[in-house]
């Protein structure tokens, strides 16, 4: 068995706990982008100079990339959102969808010409805006079905290159062999770890996230037996590696949702279960996090990283009492102090009262005999 995560971060020392991607193939992790909305629902605002790419193609750089850039039949996979240029009607977003696109230059849609020009031009983990005429996009009758594109409709893409395969064939995912499609994830696992050892953590995320879209959703629902399990084999330590790298940049919910489709697939990975632990720990869910690292430890009962966790949870928890102890200590003696300074201003009030009272009472009595 391959040394597990767990089994290296047992090797490091306590202050420099080293989150290792072991589960060991040009990609970027891409993240919803910020855009001029909140919501992402209108065209980010873009100072950048503007690149002419062709006469109905212009491109401004949001974010720069690294790397080559694809040529003619690569297979690019990327995520964008698209607008109407004029009205701002936004008409697709892969992010909210959370499906990168397979695109693969030279052989794209007559609609995805302009796209294909601007996405050439890009390295892997280049944002862009892109500016594409009418001529280049749906044409002069647009699209009524989805996604709907009024006609002769100039358009804005934000652009995310989240890496793509250099392939003489120009060979698309869906006319690759099960072995084919297994192999080219992993070799994108493969490429992660070892940038991930470089500590080029997004652009090990870029890997992982490349290798996780030739395992899509369509793709596993055809699997069984074996092919699935060569599959699952690299698929989830992908997400696994991406939950390692977004704890270390300390994007602890998004860390989470990738041990949760693990998690999905093999309820009892001690793996899924210590990182979900850990960046629960870290957004301060103490109870969860603990239940996660005593099942993990229920499945690797040796391993001394989880036990640590578990050390760290108690010594958390006896701190916080300890101080807590020490607040309502202070408030039940303060409350003491009030509760006796109360009772003596009471004292002095009273014998205030009574001595007014037998003033009052000695100069009446005067007046009677004065009076008699």
């Amino acid at each position: 068995m391959d040394e597990s995560p767990l089994e290296q971060q047992q090797s490091q020392s306590h202050g420099q706990e080293k989150e290792i991607v072991s589960e060991g193939s040009a990609f970027s992790h891409s993240e919803p982008p910020p855009s001029s909305s909140q919501d992402g629902s209108l065209p980010p605002k873009v100072e950048t100079q503007v690149e002419v790419l062709d006469a109905r193609v212009s491109k401004q750089i949001i974010k720069e990339g690294h790397g080559s850039k694809p040529s003619k039949y690569s297979t690019c996979f990327l995520h964008y959102r698209a607008w109407t240029k004029h009205t701002q009607h936004k008409f697709e977003d892969t992010w909210q969808e959370q499906k990168p696109i397979e695109l693969v230059l030279g052989k794209e849609k007559k609609e995805m010409a302009g796209l294909a020009i601007g996405v050439a031009s890009m390295n892997s983990g280049e944002r862009a805006l892109l500016h594409i005429g009418w001529e280049l996009g749906y044409g002069k009758d647009g699209n009524f079905s989805f996604p709907n594109v009024p006609p002769m409709a100039d358009l804005l893409y934000e652009v995310e290159v989240i890496g793509f395969d250099e392939t003489k064939e120009g060979k698309a995912r869906s006319d690759m062999t099960v072995e084919e499609r297994i192999g080219a994830a992993d070799r994108r696992k493969m490429d992660g770890n070892n940038l991930f050892k470089e500590d080029k953590l997004e652009e090990a995320m870029q890997q992982y996230e490349m290798g996780i879209a030739y395992m899509g959703d369509d793709f596993m629902f055809q699997l069984y037996g074996k092919y699935q399990d060569m599959a699952l084999a690299v698929k989830n330590p992908c997400h696994l590696n991406m939950a390692a790298c977004l704890i270390k940049l300390k994007r602890y919910d998004e860390a989470i949702g990738h041990c949760n489709i693990v998690l999905t697939e093999e309820e009892k990975n001690p793996k899924a279960l210590f990182r979900r632990g850990k960046a629960k720990l870290e957004l301060g869910q103490l109870d969860s996090a603990r239940e996660d690292f005593r099942k993990a430890q229920k499945y690797a009962p040796d391993d001394n990283a989880i036990r640590r966790e578990l050390r760290a949870i108690a010594e958390q928890e006896k701190a916080v009492y300890q101080k807590q102890k020490e607040m309502y200590k202070g408030i039940f003696a303060g409350g003491r102090d009030e509760s006796g300074g109360k009772a003596k201003s009471r004292n002095w009030l009273i014998m205030l009262w009574q001595w007014l009272v037998s003033l009052f009472g000695r100069i009446l009595g005067r007046n009677r005999v004065k009076a008699d």
